[in-house]
Formats: structure tokens, sequence, C-alpha cells
């Protein structure tokens, strides 16, 4: 029985890495996305931008899943669109214009927090204190990776940040809690839809018309669009289902890491001594989210009273 359950425990153990790397694939592929709207699409774009990103991937994935939302999943649907595309992007592109780079992904990088507690409210969490030591850790590490001397601060930039970080840390936890009985593939074709037409009215109406693409222009859209949007959204909402919120908001800290890794080989933009720790901090904050679910995982572990009452 033992050589069974230790078996079936380095099973479940193998599956939650694949589950892990696969997920940690999305916010490392975002951490590109900087450099490729500044260096190959127009400026000044924003949610014209947002909307090419989520609307086209988003049609595509339905023209191949070809099966639509029922009953009260439409609903379900736009709602999650809006929070994990829609007004998470508006937001985060106020934010962005609104306050230096570096002070507007410090503040979004508070979303873990809000999903812990978001996940004590949905799901009865527990709060591990060593899973707030991880995020307020991570958190950390992103303020030395992004933040300078001298930053300016913005009251509606501040606000419009915290308010995409609690978009999207809402958008995580009912992405867990609202589970369709469809593959994440169906899921994420929905949500992208559902955020790209929300976006629509917004681009339309706010923002002027696009210049004629160039090829630099289509390869950038392209990339957003299908490995940026749909690719790393398919892999996220994936591990949504199988990982805890928290542990998945987590991984979200690698992509300003990756962001400063790819500035740095691609633009040779070169890293600061406390840039380079704050990368090692991130790493370290993402593992120690993973350790701070051991206590839950091994709580869950059938012991041999309880087999055989």
């Amino acid at each position: 029985m033992q050589s069974g359950e230790g078996s079936q425990g380095e099973g479940r153990v193998k599956t939650r890495s694949v589950d892990l790397l696969l997920t940690a694939i999305s916010p490392a592929i975002w951490g590109s996305t900087y450099i490729v709207t500044t260096e190959l699409l127009p400026a000044g774009y924003p949610m014209t931008v947002a909307m090419l990103r989520a609307l086209p991937a988003g049609l595509l994935l339905l023209l191949l899943v070809r099966q639509l939302p029922k009953g009260l999943w439409w609903w379900r649907v736009f709602i999650l669109g809006a929070l994990n595309f829609s007004f998470f992007w508006a937001m985060l592109f106020i934010g962005a214009y609104r306050l230096p780079g570096g002070v507007a992904a410090t503040l979004g990088a508070v979303q873990p927090l809000i999903v812990i507690f978001l996940a004590r409210a949905v799901f009865g969490t527990a709060i591990r204190p060593l899973a707030i030591v991880a995020a307020l850790t991570g958190l950390g590490g992103v303020a030395l990776l992004l933040l300078k001397p001298g930053a300016a601060f913005d009251m509606i930039g501040i606000i419009a940040a915290f308010a995409g970080a609690a978009s999207m840390a809402a958008g995580t936890v009912l992405s867990r809690h609202w589970q369709p009985p469809v593959s994440p593939l169906t899921f994420t074709s929905w949500q992208l839809t559902a955020g790209g037409l929300l976006l629509v009215p917004v681009a339309f109406f706010l923002e002027p018309a696009l210049p004629p693409l160039t090829t630099a222009n289509l390869f950038g859209l392209t990339y957003l669009g299908l490995i940026g949007a749909a690719l790393t959204y398919i892999l996220w909402f994936r591990g949504v289902s199988r990982i805890e919120p928290s542990v998945v908001s987590s991984l979200g800290f690698l992509s300003p890491a990756m962001a400063v890794i790819l500035g740095w080989a691609i633009l040779d933009q070169q890293p600061g001594p406390l840039q380079i720790i704050g990368i090692v901090i991130v790493i370290g904050s993402v593992w120690l989210s993973q350790h701070a679910q051991l206590p839950a995982r091994r709580a869950m572990r059938p012991t041999a009273s309880s087999q055989l009452s």
C-alpha cells in the first residue's frame, strides 16, 4: 500500500511540475510584449492594438473549435472577457501612459496579493502567511527590477494600475470558479472573442484610424495575437483550472523579469546590480509561492486510520 501511495504521490508531483512549467510559459512570453510593442507597432493606438490582439485570435480559435457558449455561459464569458482582457488592458494602458513603466508594473504586481484574498472569499481557501510573504517578496523583486529614483506618481494612473491588477485577479479566480465543461482551447476562444468585441467600440470612438501598416507592424500584430494571446492564454487558463489561483498569479512575476532579460539580450539594455538582484528575488518568490501550498497537499493525503474507517 505504501509503495502504491508513494508512486501515486510521485505521479502527482510530476503532473504538477508539468502544469507549472506549461503555465509559466505564458508570463515568460508576455515579457516580450514590451519589445514587440515599442519596436514593431505604431505608437499611440493602445486600445486598437489590444482589440486586434484579442479579437482575431479569438475568432480564429472559435473557427477551430466550432462551439459557442450556451445558456448562462454567454454572460459569464463576457464578464470574464472584460476582466481578463477588455477592462484589464484598458487600465493597463492608462496606467502605462500616466505613470513611468516601472511604477505601473510595480503597482500591477499586487495582483497575487489580491488573488489570495479573493480566493479566500470565493473558495474559502486558507490564507497562509508563507503565501503572503511570497507575494510581498515578488512585489519587492519587481520594484527592484523596474523602479527608478525620482519616479513620478499620478493619482489617476495609480488608480488605473490598481484597478487593472484587481481586474486580472478577479478574472483569474472566477476563471477557476466558473469552469465550463469544455477544453481550455474552447474556453480561451470564448474569452478572447468576448474581450475583443468589448474593445471594438472603445477603439472606434476613442482612437483615430490606424495608419497604413508596414510589414513589421503586421508581424508584430500577428505575434501578439497568435503567440502572445492565443497560445499563452490557452496555457494560462489550463493552468488556472489545475493549479491554486495564488500559485498561478505568482507566475506573473516572471513577465517583468523576462522583459528585462529580453531587453538585455535584444536591445542591449544592460541590467544593473539591483535589477539582477530583482530577477533572483522574483524567481525565489515564485518558488516560495509553490512551497506555500505544500502543507495543504500533505493535509489532503489519506492517512492509514482514515483508510481503515
